[in-house]
């Protein structure tokens, strides 16, 4: 076997040798509840937790460590959204948080509703309870019918929507469309979303596990440092994929938090840990940043198959090795 060949099996042996804890549950799913959140719409797409227990959490670090802790097999968790980028909570728990990795996404619509307790009118309505990213994808609506409103912030949209019967503070809420299936209130405006084509992207978070086989269709996501401030290092981290023809669908700075101007890059890359074009730009990646965290290569939910050029594909890169190798002898 050749050198190319080598370094691929290696890693693939690597990757297949990871598996779940012994005592990791079997049957538990975590998600930011609680019922009717867009976060469950984006679990009930699993095959694999249909029917299985799903427990509601309140926040992205509650669900990460019930995966940790052993509580969950899984969480589901929002990452990005169409309108508002990523989401930072998320980004940065998996930053900071070993042991995790990401085994799917699954993209769910978004859009809302206004609703209030039962005999409110859009008139009566002077403060408005919304979580702060659903606020930000309705507040033209807002602004526009309800021209003087306060903003009450909330954990999740269903959050929102339930704080109505425990307090007055606010008189009505932003909801997923279907809350009325869990609350009785009164539905005073339909799709009050400021873009009708907006989606909020969802990934699927385990412990370390072995990863996927290829599909043609896949992304991988990861988060580097640069090694220092100097001019140009951004474009150096960057060229470690074009050289390569990998294309980045991501890439979004977060401060690392110990000092001003210091920022780790949340990257997704179009294809597979073990296409060569993928596996050879880690590892120039791993040559250049002083901290590299692998965070999985799943199955896009677009299932968009990835195009390659000739000298990007396997066979090429296989090929450029073996030349390599024959000449050393």
């Amino acid at each position: 076997m050749r050198g190319g060949r080598k370094v691929r099996a290696g890693i693939a042996h690597k990757l297949e040798a990871m598996s779940v804890p012994e005592h990791a549950p079997n049957e538990t799913y975590s998600y930011l509840g609680p019922a009717g959140t867009f976060t469950e719409a984006a679990l009930a797409q699993v095959e694999a937790a249909k029917g299985k227990t799903w427990r509601s959490v309140s926040n992205v670090g509650e669900a990460l460590d019930d995966v940790i802790e052993g509580r969950s097999t899984a969480a589901m968790i929002a990452i990005e959204n169409s309108i508002e980028g990523g989401v930072s909570a998320t980004q940065d728990a998996l930053a900071v948080i070993p042991g995790l990795r990401i085994i799917g996404e699954y993209l769910v619509p978004v859009n809302f509703t206004l609703v209030a307790r039962p005999g409110t009118t859009l008139a009566d309505v002077r403060v408005v309870n919304a979580h702060p990213v659903a606020y930000a994808q309705t507040h033209l609506w807002l602004d526009k019918h309800l021209t003087s409103h306060g903003h009450l912030p909330s954990t999740s949209n269903v959050a929102a929507a339930a704080s109505l019967f425990s307090s007055n503070l606010a008189d009505a809420a932003v909801a997923p469309p279907n809350i009325t299936e869990h609350y009785n209130l009164d539905v005073l405006a339909h799709d009050i979303g400021d873009n009708p084509n907006a989606v909020t992207r969802f990934v699927l978070v385990s412990r370390t596990v072995a990863v996927p086989e290829r599909t043609g269709s896949d992304k991988t996501s990861i988060i580097a440092e640069l090694p220092d401030d100097r001019a140009g290092r951004l474009l150096e981290m960057l060229e470690q994929f074009a050289t390569r023809g990998v294309n980045m669908s991501l890439i979004e700075s977060r401060p690392i938090g110990d000092a001003l101007g210091r920022y780790r890059f949340n990257i997704d890359l179009d294809g597979h840990i073990l296409d060569e074009r993928v596996a050879d730009a880690l590892l120039g990646l791993k040559r250049f940043s002083p901290n590299v965290i692998f965070l999985g290569s799943y199955p896009r939910a677009d299932k968009a198959e990835i195009a390659v050029t000739g000298r990007y594909e396997d066979a090429s890169f296989l090929a450029a090795r073996e030349w390599l190798t024959g000449l050393i002898g």
